[in-house]
Order: structure tokens, then sequence, then C-alpha cells
């Protein structure tokens, strides 16, 4: 199994969460995310919007044919570089000058017994999660456990969207804490 075909594997295991049509939400694979725009020309603008594809994507759905991406997980089967880790972090941090309420993370595949690589915690400054599985195809347990942090990740997206885009609201909700919490097992 090639990684294109192992992400669709998982993908088609995540879309059968039930939370995930309850949230409106939609699992992408291939998704062509915006991380800048060129200006071209002026006085009214030309712009050009530049995209990565990304390899797993949580996407809200409105009624009107409009979506935000909430979460992205970028993919690797089997061992993961030093330059995979960089390449892939940097991509988060240019995703997320689009779109700053975006989650992104990494998950690795076919890893049998190896835990997350120091490569990833050390060059991996912008992942907001990374997760890693034993084979190829995913056990129950597993699946649960991804789909827990997926879930998690989508209202943290929420919840970072409403702090920067409601914030001058009368109305809005008033934190005076916020922390990212370190969990792992």
């Amino acid at each position: 199994m090639n990684e294109v075909e192992w992400v669709d594997q998982v993908a088609g295991q995540l879309r059968k969460q039930p939370w995930v049509s309850t949230e409106g939400l939609r699992v992408d694979t291939g998704l062509k995310l915006a991380y800048g725009a060129e200006i071209l020309s002026y006085p009214d603008p030309q712009v050009r919007v530049i995209s990565f594809a990304t390899d797993l994507a949580l996407v809200e759905a409105s009624g009107d044919g409009r979506w935000q991406p909430r979460v992205v997980v970028e993919a690797k089967l089997g061992s993961v570089t030093t330059h995979d880790a960089i390449t892939y972090s940097q991509k988060a941090l240019v995703h997320r000058s689009v779109h700053p309420y975006l989650r992104y993370g990494i998950m690795l595949g076919d890893r049998k017994r190896y835990p997350l690589p120091g490569r990833l915690y050390r060059h991996g400054a912008q992942f907001d999660f990374m997760i890693s599985f034993y084979g190829e195809l995913l056990t129950e347990v597993e699946i649960a456990t991804f789909a827990d942090v997926l879930q998690a990740e989508v209202v943290a997206s929420r919840t970072l969207e409403k702090i920067m885009y409601e914030s001058r609201k009368r109305t809005r909700d008033r934190y005076t804490v916020l922390h990212r919490r370190l969990h792992v097992q």
C-alpha cells in the first residue's frame, strides 16, 4: 500500500465516525489549501492565490456551499526524516498564516513498535498533534483514539476562530485563561 492509498483508507474509517456528519464536517484527501496570495497588479488588486495539497483534512461545510478547513493532517508511512518534519511544520505555519484558526498534525503509519521519533518533537514545532500507528490498517482502538484527537482539534479550531473574530462583540465569550495542554500516551 502506498501513502495515498493509506490516507484514503484512514479517511474512509474517519468518515464512518458519527460525529463527523452530525457536526457538519467532511473528511477530504488531497485538498488544495491556500497558504498565501500574491498581488499581481494595482489599483484594483489582481490576486493570485497559491496553495499546497494536504494529505487529509476535516472541513466544516455550511449550507450555502461555503466551507472552512478545521484540521489538516499530513501523513507519512514508515519512517519520517528530519527534512519531513521541517517541511510539514513549515507547511503548517504558512497555512495558518491564511487560516489562523487551523489545527495541524501529522500521522505516521506502519511504525510497528517504534514511538514518535524525537526529530518530530524537535523540528515539528507547528504541529498541534502527532500520532503513530502500528500498521497500515488501523485497529479499532487506534481509530477511536485518532477520532477523539480530531474531534478535540475541531473544537479547538472553532474556539480559536471565535476568540479571533468575535473579540469586539459585546456578547462575546470572555476568556481569562488559554492553556495549551500536553497530553501523551
